[in-house]
């Protein structure tokens, strides 16, 4: 059974899998407030990796592991960014939520897109932290080497957490990185309706300041981009209490 892994002790919390079209993911379901934060996970990580962002963010929180992340098994196809979102919606739909505040790290922004464009009636508000893929960067060895940059700059601590992710990403990892660079995520930007928090660390290779103001010019309706000194790509990895109040502020502003 997955276990409690984000919840502080004495929290009431569940942790269920849901299966949907032949493939499996984590929830963990916690706290409380008027809309709950949905949290969408980056490549070759899982919730467990979110501990100190989600610490600093109040209200209720849903983490999930995608399938073959984390505590979730391995799908017998290697998932695109929309059907990720497919399956997120369903799951959300299962359990009556239609309300959430979706944030999205590295890869989950690319599925945090689709699932705003797709599944608009779910969404409130959508947060797009250190968002991939770079339309002008598209190929898994460019995107290997913004992400090599990226890591000679963090902090131990998100370097031990995204090693112990990655080893337990698998054998297909390098089949989930390639469908994260075939995605094409302007192209769900341009149909996302409601409002949308662009995040990037001043430090981040992967998510470069044109690329974010090229997003926010992509929403057709409210967007803004806001960057976080001293961060790099791990914006809420470590540190993360500037990007949690951030994102309560513009919860609070939906």
């Amino acid at each position: 059974m997955p276990e409690r892994l984000l919840a502080p002790e004495g929290t009431p919390a569940s942790v269920v899998e849901f299966e949907h079209g032949g493939a499996t993911l984590i929830a963990e379901d916690f706290g409380s407030g008027p809309r709950p934060y949905v949290l969408i996970h980056g490549i070759g990580m899982g919730r467990s990796v979110y501990l100190d962002f989600v610490e600093r963010l109040p209200g209720r929180i849903i983490a999930l592991d995608l399938p073959g992340f984390g505590e979730a098994p391995e799908p017998a196809r290697t998932l695109t960014m929309a059907r990720h979102a497919d399956l997120i919606a369903a799951f959300l739909r299962s359990i009556d939520v239609s309300d959430a505040v979706v944030i999205g790290h590295s890869m989950g922004s690319q599925i945090g897109a689709e699932l705003a464009s797709r599944h608009s009636s779910l969404v409130d508000g959508l947060v797009l932290a250190g968002p991939t893929v770079n339309s002008a960067s598209r190929s898994v060895r460019e995107q290997a080497t913004y992400l090599m940059r990226d890591l000679i700059g963090e902090r131990p601590i998100v370097l031990w957490r995204g090693a112990r992710e990655y080893l337990r990403g698998g054998p297909h990892l390098i089949r989930k990185i390639r469908a994260t660079v075939v995605h094409e995520p302007e192209k769900a930007y341009a149909k996302v309706k409601c409002p949308v928090l662009v995040l990037r660390g001043e430090r981040d290779p992967l998510a470069p300041v044109d690329w974010c103001r090229e997003i926010v010019s992509l929403v057709p309706g409210r967007a803004e981009l806001r960057e976080i000194p001293d961060h790099g790509h791990g914006t809420l990895l470590s540190d993360a209490e500037l990007a949690a109040d951030l994102i309560t502020e513009f919860a609070a502003s939906l």
